[in-house]
């Protein structure tokens, strides 16, 4: 498997969830017991990405740099850089260009939760061009869509159509290779004035080295983006942990699973949260 960065864009402004967005980031709401960001970061861990860049707003970013620190007791690293207006998802690799110093990368969207059985998926990336996720939907016109052909290959991806032509969105997990960042900068902003991920990802179509893998039923993709699917997202969540005993999202359980930290640094890392239910969670694990 080739070393791969993976970026976390945490940016935007959140206007969808005013007022509880005034003053924080939307991803560092909490979705049932733990901040937002934990989802992606560990969707990223899964797929054995060891070091990461979150992008992030000016006003947002020392919260999130308080939160998780250099990353360095999960067995990680974790660098910050600004994103000081929200001119689209593709600027995040222009941020990200030295940094990335031409390696592959995946982005993946602060707010997006993913669960279910994608280990597979997610370690068998195609190592040249790009792999993006689809998942069936009931409301595709809130999405970016990708339009599949009668043999089942992707013909073209269109950013929020209004009108109905296809049943699957394009979620908000990316995989590239290193011609991405040369790709960012050809692209032009759209009639929003945003640099648009899925104009990176026809660039890549038209190339013939676009992977679009359809998620399976068995996974779930929680949208957060108002009061109505947070508070759902948070149910599921909840639901999932009580039911099973295990947690969704947790970045300490997956570091220990990864063998990124032993039980003995779990522990340490349990001790200032032992009187919450996550803290006693971890501890268990030890």
């Amino acid at each position: 498997m080739i070393n791969r960065k993976g970026i976390i864009l945490a940016g935007g402004s959140g206007t969808r969830l005013y007022p509880s967005t005034i003053a924080v980031s939307k991803q560092m709401l909490p979705i049932y017991n733990k901040p937002m960001i934990y989802y992606p970061l560990t969707t990223l861990m899964l797929a054995g990405i060891k070091d990461f860049m979150l992008i992030s707003t000016p006003r947002d970013l020392p919260f999130f740099m308080e939160l998780l620190g250099t990353g360095h007791h999960l067995g990680i690293n974790i660098e910050f850089a600004e994103q000081e207006q929200p001119r689209g998802i593709a600027e995040a690799f222009i941020i990200a260009e030295e940094w990335l110093d031409n390696d592959p990368c995946a982005l993946i969207l602060g707010d997006n939760v993913f669960h279910g059985p994608m280990r597979h998926q997610l370690t068998n990336v195609k190592e040249h061009g790009s792999t993006i996720f689809a998942y069936h939907v009931s409301n595709p016109e809130e999405y970016g869509v990708v339009v599949f052909d009668v043999d089942g290959k992707p013909l073209r991806l269109y950013e929020k159509p209004q009108k109905h032509i296809s049943d699957y969105a394009v979620t908000g997990l990316y995989f590239y290779d290193s011609q991405v960042t040369r790709l960012a900068h050809e692209i032009i902003p759209s009639a929003r004035g945003e640099l648009e991920i899925t104009d990176i990802n026809n660039c890549y179509l038209a190339d013939n080295e676009l992977n679009v893998e359809i998620l399976s039923r068995g996974v779930a993709w929680l949208d957060t983006g108002s009061h109505e699917n947070l508070q759902q997202a948070s149910q599921y969540v909840e639901s999932i942990e009580k039911r099973q005993g295990q947690m969704v999202g947790c970045p300490e359980e997956m570091a220990l699973a990864l063998g990124y930290i032993d039980k003995t640094q779990l522990r340490e890392i349990s001790e200032p949260l032992i009187k919450t239910s996550y803290g006693r969670y971890l501890r268990n694990l030890c």
